[in-house]
C-alpha cells in the first residue's frame, strides 16, 4: 500500500468520533476495573441505571464494548457484565530511540497486534519518517476496511530536545540538529490523515505502565524507565502529570553526587549507555543488549557491576523525589530482560535501607510490568486516551 492509498482513510475513528464525558467515564471505569455489570457501574459513578444502560447500548452498537459471560449463582436474573472490545479502538505508537525505533499497533487494551523494530547508528529525520510511512502502510495492509476505520491516531514518543543527543561534527551534526525544526504532524500528514499526538518518551512509558501495568495499584508514584538514557514520569491523583510543557518527570536530569563530591546528572550514572561502554571497552558488541528476545545472562560479568551502580543511584534519587512529593511508591521498569528488572529493584530496596531518611517517609520500591515496548505502547495510548478516556493530563498535544 503506498501513500496515496493511505490518504484515502478517514481521520480517526469514524463510527462516532470523540466520545462525550459520560461515555468516557464509563469506558474509563471498564478500562481501569475490567468487566462490570451496568448496575454496578451505575452505583460506582452515581448515574441512574437507565442512563448507564443507554450509554452502554450505544457503545456496544459502536463496537467499542462487548458483552461478557452472564454472572450466575445469585438470586434473580443473571447479570451480564460489559467489557471493552479489545479491537474496538486501535492506535499506532511510534517510539524514536537512541539506538532503535519501535512501531506498534495496539488496541484499547494495550496489547500489541503488530510490531516493527529497526536499529540504526543515529536517528536522522528522513530515515525515521521513512520507516514510519512504510510501517503504517504495512500495518494497514493487514487490517480490514472496518479495522482501518477504528484507527484513532498515531502517537509519537521522542526524547525531550532530541537534537541535543549526540556530539557530532560537520555535516552529520547539521543533519542531526535538523530535528529542532521538525514538525511531526506536518511530516505525518504527507502520508496519513490520522491525528498525531506527540509526547516525551519517558512520559509515554509512564502512560503505558499506568494504563496497562502495575501503575493501576498506586494513586501517586514516580516512575523510572531505564534505557539507553534514563527517563521517567510522575503520576498524581491517578493521572499521569506531564507538566506545563510536557516535560514533567525528566528524572534523568536530577542531580546526584559523584564519589569525589562532584555534581552529576542521573542520566550519566544510571543509564544503559554506560553498560554499552563497558562492553565496548571489553571488545564485546554492545548490540547484544538489544537483540530480541533479550537475554543478558551471558553478559553477567559486565551487567552485575552496572546493576550495583544503577541501583545505588536510583535509591538516592528515589529519596530526593520523595522530599518534594510524598509518593507512595517508586516504580522501576526499563529496556532490559524481566530478570534484570527484578534484580535491579531488589538491589534498590537493599540500598535504600542504608540511606539517610530523616524527615521522609520511605516509599515502596516496585517493579514495572510493561518492559521494552512501554514507550511505543504508551505513545499508542495517547490518541485512545485523548478521544475515549478521562484524563486530566494536559500534556498530550493533538495536531
Amino acid at each position: 500500500m503506498d501513500g496515496s492509498e493511505i490518504k484515502g482513510l478517514s481521520g480517526g475513528v469514524n463510527q462516532a468520533g470523540v466520545r462525550d464525558y459520560n461515555e468516557r467515564l464509563l469506558l474509563s471505569v471498564l478500562q481501569r476495573r475490567g468487566a462490570m455489570a451496568g448496575s454496578d457501574i451505575a452505583r460506582l459513578v452515581n448515574l441512574s441505571p437507565q442512563t448507564v444502560s443507554i450509554i452502554l447500548r450505544r457503545l456496544e452498537k459502536d463496537g467499542i464494548i462487548m458483552r461478557g459471560d452472564p454472572s450466575r449463582g445469585k438470586v434473580g436474573k443473571p447479570s451480564i457484565p460489559m467489557r471493552l472490545n479489545p479491537d474496538g479502538v486501535l492506535a499506532i505508537g511510534f517510539k524514536i530511540g537512541r539506538r532503535s525505533a519501535d512501531l506498534v499497533l495496539t488496541g484499547i487494551d494495550g496489547a500489541v497486534r503488530q510490531q516493527i523494530q529497526e536499529h540504526y547508528d543515529y536517528p536522522f529525520p528522513e530515515a525515521i519518517f521513512g520507516l514510519l510511512q512504510r510501517g503504517v502502510a504495512q500495518f494497514l495492509d493487514h487490517l480490514t476496511v472496518e479495522e482501518q476505520g477504528r484507527l484513532s491516531g498515531i502517537g509519537i514518543a521522542a526524547p525531550f530536545e532530541l537534537w541535543k543527543w549526540h556530539d557530532l561534527t560537520g555535516d552529520m551534526a547539521e543533519r542531526f540538529r535538523s530535528w529542532k525544526d521538525v514538525d511531526f504532524a506536518a511530516e505525518v500528514a504527507k502520508f496519513s490523515p490520522l491525528p498525531v499526538f506527540v509526547l516525551n518518551d519517558g512520559t509515554a512509558a509512564c502512560h503505558a505502565e499506568h494504563l496497562y501495568g502495575r501503575g493501576k495499584e498506586f494513586r501517586d508514584y514516580a516512575f523510572f524507565f531505564v534505557s539507553s538514557f534514563i527517563g521517567g514520569g510522575v503520576v498524581l491523583n491517578n493521572t499521569v502529570f506531564a507538566g506545563n510543557q510536557g516535560n514533567a518527570g525528566a528524572l534523568g536530569s536530577m542531580r546526584t553526587t559523584g564519589p569525589l563530591g562532584e555534581s552529576q546528572h542521573l542520566i550519566d550514572v544510571a543509564s544503559i549507555h554506560l553498560l554499552e561502554g563497558r562492553l565496548s571497552e571489553a571488545g564485546v558488541d554492545p548490540r547484544l543488549l538489544w537483540q530480541q528476545p533479550q537475554d543478558w545472562a551471558m553478559l553477567s560479568r559486565y551487567v552485575d557491576p552496572w546493576l550495583a551502580q544503577t541501583a545505588q543511584e536510583l535509591a538516592k534519587a528515589s529519596l530526593s523525589i520523595c522530599s518534594v512529593i510524598d509518593f507512595e511508591a517508586i516504580v522501576i521498569d526499563g529496556a532490559f530482560p524481566p530478570q534484570v528488572r527484578t534484580d535491579l529493584v531488589s538491589r534498590v530496596r537493599r540500598y535504600l535501607v542504608n540511606q539517610d531518611t530523616r524527615g521522609l517517609i520511605e516509599p515502596r520500591i516496585e517493579t514495572g510490568s510493561i518492559g521494552s515496548a512501554a514507550r511505543g505502547i504508551g505513545a499508542a495510548s495517547a490518541p485512545i486516551t485523548s478521544q475515549f478516556l478521562l484524563n486530566a493530563n494536559a500534556g498530550l498535544t493533538a495536531y
